[in-house]
């Protein structure tokens, strides 16, 4: 979409806002961003459920938002679905940093206190309305199938065998049978943003959902630098259960980091160069606990 297009919405929704600087962002999944002026973003879906993590957004975020510690993409105001543009579409609040994916996290402790202290807060119990999500904070037994076809994949690789270590290890801990708590369900490298080479704010809350923390747990590995994930885990006092399955959701994590970096490093629609390091980097980590 471009600039003129997107300014367009903005005159007939939100006229307000209309006159302020419009720069596109690189990057994005479901959505494609523009930053509006100095504190504002607009995220507009270029999926088929892009509009459904919008309104996920929409609904809960802002609620959310009052009690974590982090600066946080926060819907501020809402886009309906017009004859410009069929589907629903978000004004956020701007977080100030570089996606972690291009500007990672070093400073390992600092950054690992302000996960532990941001995840604490999220991690509350959610009302039974809260929406649910097949591919975050379940057990993890439901990627049994596709875990396996990728350490199949990795069969030569020489740490495979750390890997089946790890996987089975996750697959043997106690499942969560607490009440489902608030995760945020997408905690990689491209959606927190660090400054100075601390963690600095987190965005997209599209996967916003109801369930085991472990999910988010994996962030442990996923984000912060060697040795972070050890003062992250003391600082949060989480369950050995829960930590190990948080390692086998890094686990599983990582090896998405790994295929979509790949595929951004052959040209194909997708794929994210950025993402490969971070794989790697969160799979070494994984092995090495």
């Amino acid at each position: 979409m471009e600039e003129e297009h997107v300014r367009a919405l903005l005159r007939e929704q939100h006229p307000d806002l209309a006159g302020l600087a419009l720069l596109r962002v690189d990057g994005g999944w479901d959505n494609q961003m523009w930053r509006l002026g100095d504190e504002l973003a607009v995220r507009l879906p270029r999926t088929e459920r892009g509009p459904a993590l919008l309104e996920t957004e929409w609904r809960w975020a802002p609620e959310l938002a009052r009690r974590l510690p982090l600066p946080i993409s926060a819907p501020v105001r809402f886009g309906a679905p017009s004859d410009r543009f069929p589907h629903a579409w978000l004004v956020t609040s701007w977080v100030e940093g570089q996606p972690a994916d291009r500007a990672e996290v070093r400073h390992g402790v600092r950054s690992a206190e302000i996960l532990a202290a941001f995840l604490a807060a999220l991690h509350r119990e959610a009302p039974s309305e809260a929406p649910a999500n097949p591919d975050r904070g379940v057990p993890l037994e439901r990627f049994a199938e596709e875990t396996e076809r990728n350490l199949e994949g990795m069969a030569n690789d020489p740490r495979a065998a750390r890997m089946r270590e790890a996987w089975d290890d996750a697959l043997a801990a106690r499942e969560w049978d607490r009440a489902p708590v608030w995760i945020h369900g997408d905690l990689h490298p491209a959606n927190v943003v660090s400054a100075d080479g601390a963690l600095a704010g987190v965005i997209d809350f599209g996967e916003l959902c109801a369930g085991d923390p472990a999910t988010d747990l994996s962030a442990a590995w996923l984000l912060l630098p060697e040795g972070g994930a050890e003062r992250f885990f003391d600082a949060y006092a989480a369950d050995e259960d829960t930590v190990r399955r948080a390692r086998g959701w890094a686990l599983r994590r990582s090896f998405g980091l790994l295929h979509i970096g790949r595929a951004g490093e052959a040209g194909l629609l997708g794929g994210k160069p950025t993402w490969k390091r971070a794989g790697e980097a969160a799979l070494e980590r994984v092995l090495a606990a």
